[in-house]
Parts: C-alpha cells; sequence; structure tokens
C-alpha cells in the first residue's frame, strides 16, 4: 500500500489500498474545503488514524468568487494555518460596501454609498475555491490521508455504532469500503440527507442566483474614474475595488468580487418573488442587460465581457437537513445546509460544522460516550440553522433596495455578529468554533432582538412599496463608516443604529404597527430555469 505522506503535488490521484486493506478509520466524502479541512484537523490530533477522502472531480472546476469573514478567516488561519498561502494567492478584502440607485442616479458618484472609510482591521479574503481547495486537499494527503480521485460513492449503509459500509467506484472497478466514521462533504450533492430523507428544501427563502466571472471590468480605484469624480474617490480613505461590493435593488442585490489574476466574480441574487429575470438570450447578456440598469455597473461593466462556459445559474437554493450527525457518521458544509450568501457566510458555516465534527470523531476514537454528544450537536446545528435564517435573512430582501433601511440593519447585523460571534475564537480560542451562532443560551435575546428589527425593517419597506415611495433616499447620500473591532468603544455605532431604527418607526413604522403581515407579492419567474448547472 503506498501511503504518500509528504507528497506535495499531482495529487489528482493516488494508489488505492489492496482490496483487503478495505477498512479505514474515516471516509470523507468530498475533497473540496469542508472534506479537506476536516481530514487534515483529524490526521494533526490522531496521526495514525486510516483517512480515505473521496472526490469525485480530477481537478476542482472554477467555483463562485468568495469572501470570508472574520470567523472563516480564523479558520482558515489559525485552525488551517493557511495565513502565508493566503497573502500569497488570494486578496486582502476591505469590508463590504453597498450601493443604491433610483430615477434621479446617473453616475456612480451619485449613487448612495455604505462602506468603510478606512481599511479592515480585521482580516478577511476574497478567495478563488478551486485553487484554496486543491491547497488544503494537497496538505490533507501529506498529512497521510489517502486520496480516491476521481472516484464515486455509489452508495453508505450507515450502521449505528459500528462500521458503516460504502461501494465506491474507483479505476474502473467497484469496490467495498469500511470504516468506523463518514464524513459527508458532498457539498450541495447532500449525499446523506438526500439518501435518507432528511434533505429539506427552505420553501419560506425561495431565492434563485446567476453568476459568472468577467473580463475588462474597469476598477473602483482606477485613476480614470477618481478624475472623473474627484470628490467621490476622496470620499474613502481605503480602497473600494477589494471590498466585496454590493449592488442593491428591490428584491434582489448584486456581488462583485475580484479574483486574482484580473477576472472579477459577479452574481445577481434575487428573490424570485419579487424579480423577474430577463428571460431572452444567453444568459451572460441577460446578467449585463440586467445589471447595466444600475450606475456602478454601467460604468465599470462597460467594456465587461463574460467568461464563455462560466455562467452558472441555480434556484430555490435555501435547504437543510433535520440530522447533522449520528453514531458513526456527521454532515459538514454545504452537505449540511445553506441559506443565502449575502454576508458569506457559507464558510462560517463549513467551520463551525468540521471543527464539531473534529471533536466528535475524536471524542470516539478516544473511547468516550458519544450519545450525548450526538444528540447536543444535532440539537445546536438545528438551532443554529433555524435561528441563523429567522434572525438575519427571512424577509431581508423586501428591503434590499433601501438604502436607510439596509443602513440600519447592517449597522445592527455586523454589530451583533462582531460582538456576538466573530470576537469569540480571536478571544477564547477554537472553543469559539465549537458554538454554531444562536446555538447557545446568552445569544438567545440577540437573536430575538435581531429577528424583531429585520422583520420590521422589512415590513416598512412592504408599506413604502405599496404606497409607492420606494428608494427616494437612494441618492446622493454617502455613509463611511470607521469599522468594527472587538473593543468595547465599537459599540457606539450598534447604539446610534438603535436610534435610528427607533426614528424610523415613529416617523413611518408606526403605519404598520397593528397591521397583519400579508404573504409577499409574486411576479412569476418567466424564465427556464434549472434547479442547478454546477
Amino acid at each position: 500500500m503506498i501511503r504518500p505522506k509528504s507528497r506535495t503535488d499531482g495529487i489528482a490521484q493516488m494508489n488505492a489500498p489492496a482490496k483487503s486493506e478495505n477498512i479505514f478509520d474515516v471516509v470523507v466524502i468530498g475533497g473540496a474545503l469542508s472534506g479537506a479541512a476536516t481530514a487534515k484537523l483529524l490526521l494533526e490530533e490522531m496521526p495514525n488514524l486510516r483517512v480515505l477522502i473521496v472526490e469525485k472531480s480530477t481537478l476542482f472546476s472554477r467555483r463562485v468568487g468568495e469572501a470570508t469573514v472574520e470567523i472563516s478567516t480564523y479558520f482558515l488561519t489559525h485552525s488551517l494555518g493557511l495565513t502565508q498561502y493566503l497573502n500569497e494567492t488570494q486578496i486582502n478584502k476591505n469590508g463590504l460596501r453597498f450601493w443604491f440607485a433610483n430615477e434621479h442616479t446617473q453616475t456612480i458618484d451619485q449613487c448612495s454609498e455604505i462602506g468603510g472609510k478606512y481599511l479592515s482591521r480585521v482580516p478577511a479574503y476574497l478567495v478563488d475555491r478551486a485553487t484554496l481547495d486543491e491547497e488544503i486537499l494537497r496538505r490533507a494527503v501529506a498529512l497521510g490521508a489517502e486520496l480516491w480521485r476521481p472516484a464515486t460513492v455509489e452508495k453508505v449503509e450507515l450502521n449505528s455504532g459500528t462500521l458503516q459500509k460504502f461501494r465506491i467506484k474507483f479505476q474502473n472497478e467497484t469496490r467495498e469500503v469500511s470504516a468506523r466514521w463518514v464524513v459527508d462533504a458532498s457539498g450541495i450533492a447532500a449525499m446523506l440527507a438526500r439518501q435518507n430523507g432528511w434533505w429539506k428544501p427552505n420553501a419560506e427563502h425561495p431565492t434563485a442566483a446567476v453568476w459568472s466571472r468577467w473580463k475588462n471590468v474597469k476598477d473602483f480605484d482606477c485613476p480614470k474614474l477618481a478624475k472623473k469624480f474627484p470628490d467621490w474617490a476622496m470620499a474613502c480613505f481605503g480602497v473600494r475595488g477589494t471590498a466585496t461590493n454590493h449592488l442593491m435593488g428591490d428584491g434582489w442585490w448584486a456581488w462583485w468580487i475580484p479574483l486574482k489574476g484580473g477576472d472579477v466574480s459577479i452574481g445577481i441574487m434575487f428573490d424570485q418573488r419579487l424579480v423577474e429575470f430577463p428571460k431572452d438570450g444567453p444568459l451572460g447578456d441577460r446578467m449585463k442587460n440586467f445589471l447595466m440598469k444600475h450606475p456602478v455597473a454601467k460604468e465599470l461593466m462597460s467594456d465587461a465581457q463574460w467568461t464563455e462556459g462560466d455562467v452558472h445559474w441555480r434556484k430555490n437554493l435555501p435547504y437543510y437537513t433535520t440530522t447533522f450527525a449520528g453514531d458513526g457518521f456527521s454532515i459538514v458544509g454545504d452537505a449540511a445546509g445553506f441559506i443565502d450568501p449575502f454576508y458569506s457566510p457559507g464558510m462560517d458555516w463549513i467551520s463551525f460544522t468540521v471543527m464539531r465534527t473534529k471533536h466528535l470523531i475524536l471524542a470516539q476514537q478516544r473511547g468516550e460516550p458519544i450519545p450525548q454528544k450526538v444528540e447536543l450537536h444535532n440539537r445546536d446545528f438545528s438551532r443554529s440553522y433555524s435561528r441563523w435564517f429567522e434572525g438575519i435573512y427571512r424577509g431581508k430582501y423586501e428591503y434590499f433596495g433601501e438604502f436607510d433601511l439596509v443602513k440600519t440593519g447592517f449597522l445592527l447585523d455586523l454589530g451583533f455578529y462582531y460582538f456576538g460571534v466573530a470576537a469569540q475564537p480571536f478571544k477564547r480560542g477554537e472553543a469559539g468554533l465549537c458554538e454554531p451562532v444562536f446555538s447557545t443560551i446568552p445569544s438567545v435575546p440577540f437573536y430575538h432582538l435581531m429577528r424583531t428589527y429585520n422583520r420590521r425593517l422589512s415590513k416598512i419597506a412592504r408599506s413604502r412599496r405599496a404606497r409607492n415611495v420606494m428608494g427616494k433616499k437612494n441618492d446622493n447620500r454617502r455613509f463611511m463608516f470607521g469599522g468594527f473591532t472587538f473593543e468595547k468603544s465599537s459599540s457606539i455605532p450598534i447604539l446610534k443604529a438603535l436610534v435610528s431604527w427607533a426614528f424610523l418607526e415613529f416617523t413611518e413604522g408606526w403605519r404598520t404597527w397593528f397591521q397583519t403581515s400579508p404573504k409577499i407579492a409574486v411576479k412569476p419567474l418567466t424564465t427556464s430555469m434549472p434547479e442547478s448547472t454546477v
């Protein structure tokens, strides 16, 4: 048997063990970030574990450009040891930035803007997931993980407290394998959840996405723009281009993420009840036509070209699993659920699920009883998904087109994230990555507060839509804030945002205080969109 403990390149395919050597400690389904990170962390703690990674691709294809936030950055740098790699191969992210428009905005400087005035003080990155995933997989293999690639898991038979059984197609053969643990890192395929009837769509949040990578996109910080709009350029002391920029509209938003090499990942997310996406022509052209109505895109995408063969769509994005772990299996990353890419929570979810899975497997390997740990694992992640959705995302697309409402919600969301979530690993170490968002008792009051103000902002936006007064503050307003830290002094923006919320309530929110919330009015999606093209 070949165990490539020191091999550092050419990992597309490793020699399989002899058929008699078919028992592993852990089989990981999927070799991308979630699976490779789980394998790496397990082998660092217990180098003698036999870990098999089964990856269906020969090489990871390029995925949507992705941004880390504070939790996932801590996980990548402190837990996985990727600081030097990230600094050398990815782009440092400078916060979040939002752009708004209405009938009065003709140029980029007239758009209302929310964003940091300075550079971010807590690190984050704009990453190309294909290269990042390959690097983490390479490191897991270097630690001793065996990699079958390309290979397909055709069947998994779960057996509580004993060996899990697998049928795997590899090298034109079907192999029978056993392992004490299976880690499902199969992404949106969600193999275990679908196979066992645990997979559920989140029908309360019917969003769709279309995205691609683009060439010849103008830089936010280029000299031509600075000369054309000098006051606008000087309003920001940092750089705008390496933020995660968001173009905002009624029922939709678009991400704008530059990647190493010069291309830009641009994607549109929309609530299918509120937005009718264009139905005619190539999908890349439809994207551009949709975005060019926004002055920011009109300025920066005039010469942009979408990459042929690299345009994707997916509808009905959010889903979840009703079971996250058992005595012999654990589900991590996107295989365990997905809500929404706004605020880039996906890699945070990976961080929590991977770290808890590591502790669950190691506890069993040390001979500790785990039934109670499994019960706690399922309870915590079920609560986290539900409360994360209810507290932050339900109804949020209703007020995405409103500068003042997004400003208030953003400051509150970000402030509570910094103080209640992001600060935990930086102050407590790995223990802070073992408590999923909203799963602990101290977080419950903040969950209820966040759910309340987000629902109220959605209801105010619904009232504005009914009165035909949407977007009145979307031109010629600029909110440039100093940025958050983990210090107590950074609570001031939260207090100011709470005052803004109160002001909104007493100036116009009163119109909806005693109204029953109607369902969102539906605009049918006329374009034919499959569930997924990826």
